[in-house]
């Protein structure tokens, strides 16, 4: 196979997403890679970013020795608060998500089926630690849920499947997959393709991933 094209980095693969937010929009950015975003958003594009612990108007990552441990988004990591911005009571903040009153959340998954459904809590491992946190609510009370991830795990198996096999976050609710080869839409009739890195072609992203993946 041919191996002569470049993965995204994350840096790479955050511009990629902040690239198809919209002015005026409502994104709640998730744990992980997804808050990577917020350091990439296009320049005179109003993004208003709401963290689920009660936060609206984040700004990006602060420089080193500027962090404020008060300010923090949902992974405990120092955010910044824009000029507007405003924190208030965890309870408001999920009425803010399941009201259907955020654009976009953007999320991570251990899978996302060809059709949109998410797993992103559980592996459903003896060992392995659950954490939900407020994904469900997002996925469902957001009028767009995207998934940000590696688009294979550390074992070379593709995260984007057929059906799920990890306990499910949210049914048919995933619109758009962005991973470090190729971005995609899942539709009721399966993936579609939207862009890919160069070098890799359609057919070597079909033989990755294991499905067939629609033209775009």
């Amino acid at each position: 196979m041919n191996m002569a094209y470049q993965r995204r980095s994350k840096d790479q693969l955050a511009q990629r997403v902040a690239r198809d937010l919209f002015d005026g929009a409502y994104v709640n950015l998730g744990i992980g890679m997804p808050t990577l975003v917020a350091n990439h958003l296009p320049a005179g594009v109003e993004i208003i970013l709401h963290s689920e612990n009660g936060i609206l108007g984040m700004g990006p990552a602060p420089a080193a020795g500027q962090e404020d441990f008060d300010l923090i988004n949902a992974g405990k990591q120092p955010v910044t608060l824009l000029p507007g911005g405003a924190f208030f009571h965890h309870a408001d903040s999920f009425a803010m998500m399941r009201g259907g009153h955020l654009d976009i959340c953007v999320l991570g998954a251990f899978q996302v089926s060809a059709t949109g459904d998410l797993a992103n809590w559980h592996t459903g491992e003896a060992d392995a630690i659950p954490a939900v946190g407020g994904a469900m609510d997002l996925a469902t009370g957001a009028r767009q849920t995207w998934v940000m991830m590696d688009l294979l795990t550390r074992q070379g198996r593709s995260k984007l499947v057929e059906r799920c096999t990890y306990p499910l976050t949210g049914i048919g609710c995933v619109r758009r997959v962005y991973t470090d080869l190729a971005t995609f839409d899942c539709t009721p009739q399966g993936l579609r393709l939207v862009d890919a890195v160069d070098g890799l072609s359609h057919a070597e992203l079909e033989q990755l991933v294991g499905l067939p993946i629609m033209a775009g």
